[in-house]
């Protein structure tokens, strides 16, 4: 299991750690309804700890917004990482990180954070390459397998995950099971034999880095 670089810290206890990892939670649940400015004692509440406590694990807002971020990253590369050793059909093993995606709200959360953080933080930049490395080879397995559509990339993946998981206009969030349904839409259109022909070319990672430079 791969982990995303931190700063060097105690082991905490396990009533600790569990406090963490809710209060991560919480926030970026709260971050993805009410946006960057969303009150830290309400994400305190939400999380089911004292303020006290939250300020003890992240000391400011921005600390937070860094950890939810790697975090979700994390939970991402792991999960994508458990599925490749446990699931021999490598198109239901790309599903799943798709899948893995929404339920970590990424449509609503990368936007509110990416402007908010420095992108050459060593820890932001060793997240990015371990995501990119288990997307490409999640890739790389189902087009090897003549599952997935040789004219799709993986920067038509991320894309399409962070469009399709954005909360919509109004709707204080969206509604999970939406997201999950219309990537399951996106997902089946993926699959071969392909059913049209693509305008355009695929995306890559590449591509996405030289836009955003």
């Amino acid at each position: 299991m791969s982990t995303i670089a931190t700063a060097k810290a105690p082991r905490l206890r396990a009533d600790a750690v569990r406090n963490r990892e809710r209060i991560l939670a919480a926030a970026r649940e709260s971050f993805v309804l009410h946006g960057l400015d969303a009150p830290l004692d309400e994400i305190a509440r939400r999380a089911g700890v004292g303020n006290a406590t939250l300020y003890r694990h992240f000391p400011d807002r921005k600390t937070l917004l860094l950890h939810v971020l790697l975090h979700v990253k994390q939970q991402l590369v792991d999960r994508a990482e458990a599925a490749m050793a446990a699931e021999d059909d490598p198109f239901e093993t790309l599903s799943a990180l798709v899948l893995s995606a929404a339920r970590e709200r990424v449509g609503g959360l990368c936007p509110l954070i990416a402007g908010s953080l420095d992108r050459e933080d060593p820890r932001l930049l060793e997240s990015q390459r371990q995501m990119r490395e288990i997307t490409e080879r999640v890739i790389a397995r189902a087009h090897a397998s003549g599952q997935l559509r040789g004219d799709v990339g993986a920067g038509d993946l991320l894309i399409a995950i962070g469009r399709l998981t954005l909360p919509l206009p109004g709707t204080c969030g969206g509604s999970e099971d939406m997201a999950l349904r219309h990537l399951q839409i996106f997902l089946d259109g993926l699959r071969t034999p392909a059913r049209s022909v693509l305008p355009g070319s695929a995306r890559h990672f590449e591509d996405l880095e030289d836009e955003l430079r």
